[in-house]
Order: C-alpha cells, then structure tokens, then sequence
C-alpha cells in the first residue's frame, strides 16, 4: 500500500477514536489514557465507569463495503488486548472489574456518524 492509503487510514483511524472518546464521555465514561502502549501492545482507550476498567478497541471505516469494523477484531486482537491489560493490570492493581470492549464507528458522508459499543468480549 501506497503512503497515501495509509495515511488516510490513520486519519480516518484518529478520527474514529476521538469519536469514541467523546461518545464515552457523554455515556458517563471517564478516559484515563488514549493510545496507552506498553511494549508490543496498545490499547485505543482506557476507560472506567461504575468501577469498571474497559479496555476498548476502536475500529472504524468509511463505509460496510468490506464488512463491519467490529468484524477486524479477532482472536489474535483479542488476545493482544488481553495481553495489554494484564499488564495495566500488573501495574495497576487496584482494579478488580474489568471489561474488553469495542466501538465500531461507521463515518458516512453527508450523514452523522454511526456509533456502536460491544462491551464485555472476554
């Protein structure tokens, strides 16, 4: 892929996170780290509610020509997202509840995008 392709997939990436960032704010959410990396892994967004620790990725795409976002998590991601909170977790030991979540954002033209939160994978 050409440097243009993947720049505008971070663009478009970027722009789905600050989505969701804002989204789980409205939804009572407080954000403790975007973009939180430790070794090989990452984690889009950390996140509590309720005593709640979410681990959340955010897929996003411009439209479901290719399938839904959601549908890019799979196990390997998913086991990459265990790794990256067991580890926030060995540093972090005070959280006893948490959660592996997802949002898929869907930016459409013309038209405002569209959010959705899969909570509780694992």
């Amino acid at each position: 892929m050409g440097d243009n392709t993947n720049r505008s997939r971070k663009i478009i990436g970027a722009k789905g996170e600050e989505l969701a960032a804002d989204w789980l704010k409205m939804q009572g959410f407080d954000i403790l780290h975007r973009n939180w990396r430790t070794g090989r892994f990452e984690t889009d967004i950390i996140a509590t509610r309720e005593g709640r620790l979410h681990f959340i990725e955010v897929k996003t795409r411009r439209s479901d020509r290719y399938g839904l976002p959601e549908r890019q998590v799979d196990r390997k991601k998913l086991d990459r997202m265990i790794d990256a909170g067991s580890e926030y977790i060995r540093r972090h030991p005070q959280w006893r509840w948490i959660r592996f979540d997802i949002i898929a954002v869907r930016l459409y033209e013309n038209a405002p995008a569209q959010i959705d939160h899969i909570e509780d994978l694992y």
